[in-house]
């Protein structure tokens, strides 16, 4: 079996023993994506989850066809993606893209019991800092009707992979401007339902502060 930590193609790009790049990206990414195989076709779904140590946890509807799937321990592949910025070179086949981003693979074990509500907690709080002290806690209907599974992350079952710095530097005459167009995920201003009580809470406050506005000094001068 071909080793899925190590890259062919620009493999200096690529690792499967940094961790602490690899629980980095975790903990700042919301998305992933995780693709299974059912009846011979290949599923992906988008998720919300969180790093718990050495594994991830997800949740889904007990109803989820592709939740169902990996409950019952089909293979899996769980990926998420950081686009850091657009890297502008002197052709379109020279440009690029500043990212960093991850594979992990294997198998989810279902988390039962009190292992899923804290695990639930964790995922809410991961989201929204302290929410879940800001309002009741979980039906037992709700936690029945809700599938929380746990992938591990093992030595040997994932590769983080990135790009970072300017384009490479051109061997070939042009009359282009080259660069980095940096990007960044930022919270805008809360926006409260019609039916919302009291001020905007703690844990609203520290989703905001948690993906805030890059200052004007880090965009570079604007067009001239």
């Amino acid at each position: 079996m071909a080793d899925r930590t190590r890259l062919t193609r620009k493999p200096e790009r690529g690792s499967g023993s940094d961790r602490a790049r690899l629980d980095a990206l975790l903990d700042e990414a919301l998305v992933a994506t995780v693709a299974t195989v059912d009846e011979g076709m290949p599923w992906v779904v988008p998720v919300l989850f969180a790093r718990d140590g050495d594994r991830v946890l997800i949740h889904g509807s007990t109803g989820a066809g592709a939740m169902r799937q990996l409950a019952q321990g089909a293979p899996a592949a769980f990926s998420v993606t950081a686009i850091d910025g657009i890297v502008v070179a002197e052709s379109t086949f020279e440009s690029s893209a500043n990212y960093r981003s991850a594979v992990l693979r294997g198998t989810f074990a279902v988390l039962a019991s009190d292992e899923a509500s804290r695990a639930l907690d964790l995922l809410s709080n991961r989201i929204l800092p302290g929410r879940t002290h800001e309002v009741r806690a979980s039906l037992p209907k709700e936690l029945a009707a809700t599938l929380t599974l746990a992938l591990p992350i093992e030595d040997g079952s994932w590769l983080y992979k990135e790009r970072v710095g300017p384009p490479g530097e051109p061997d070939e005459e042009h009359a282009a401007w080259c660069g980095v167009v940096p990007l960044a995920v930022t919270a805008g201003s809360p926006q409260p339902a019609p039916w919302a009580l009291g001020p905007v809470p703690a844990s609203v406050n520290a989703l905001v502060a948690a993906y805030p506005a890059p200052a004007l000094s880090d965009a570079g001068p604007g067009p001239v």
